[in-house]
């Protein structure tokens, strides 16, 4: 497997517009990204455009805050999937997680689980720039009891991204055999190979071309 085969190739800002999406697919396909993360309002047109390739469509679940009704995550789960997502990233409810309120919080993961119902990969978003050592831990057993297939560092709207430490720990947590997504701040080849030493088994970026390129295009976003 290429390091673009564990990258999700991604563009969630909200002034993406279509030739940013049109651009974005086409890219996937030419470097064969494991999937194009795009916001639900993109998942149809992106479906449509790399039906019958292996690039899969990746969203987002209650981004970027994580606090939308477990109803209604669940409820954009299934939306996303039937217009052709193949993965979804949610976003925890951090402040329930904080709050120390851990069956709130393994229902609403359990929610967009369910509503996948094997149809889609989850992958769960905790936000690591606002949570304690702790709190990650926690965060990332609740994802596994829940039956998430991935956790995942960020949103890469908040204040930090991923590192390799707290790759380290979620990998640790989780053991082998659930996936680890690193996502929020990687940029270079370098980060993406460091991520992967330090336990991540897939990189959301938008700077997905320029690392495997090894052009250094800069990008605004903070994927």
């Amino acid at each position: 497997m290429t390091i673009a085969n564990k990258i999700d190739h991604t563009a969630l800002k909200p002034h993406t517009q279509k030739l940013d999406i049109q651009k974005l697919i086409e890219e996937a396909k030419t470097y064969q990204f494991a999937s194009v993360c795009v916001n639900p309002t993109w998942v149809e047109f992106a479906a449509k455009e790399l039906a019958g390739t292996n690039v899969d469509v990746c969203t987002v679940i209650g981004f970027p805050l994580g606090a939308n009704t477990s109803e209604t995550k669940a409820f954009e789960t299934k939306d996303a999937i039937e217009k052709g997502a193949t993965e979804v990233d949610m976003v925890i409810n951090i402040a329930a997680l904080k709050d120390g309120d851990n069956d709130f919080v393994e229902a609403d993961i359990r929610s967009v689980v369910e509503a996948a119902a094997g149809k889609a990969l989850v992958k769960v978003i905790i936000e690591t720039c606002l949570l304690t050592d702790e709190e990650k831990e926690r965060a990332c057993r609740l994802a596994v009891a829940a039956g998430a297939d991935f956790v995942k560092t960020s949103t890469g709207f908040s204040t930090g991204g991923a590192t390799v430490e707290d790759i380290a720990l979620m990998r640790k947590t989780v053991g082998p055999d659930i996936g680890v997504k690193a996502s929020g701040g990687i940029r270079t080849k370098a980060d993406v190979e460091q991520m992967i030493s330090a336990g991540a088994s897939r990189i959301g970026a938008s700077a997905g071309v320029s690392i495997v390129s090894g052009t250094n295009n800069k990008t605004d976003d903070q994927y």
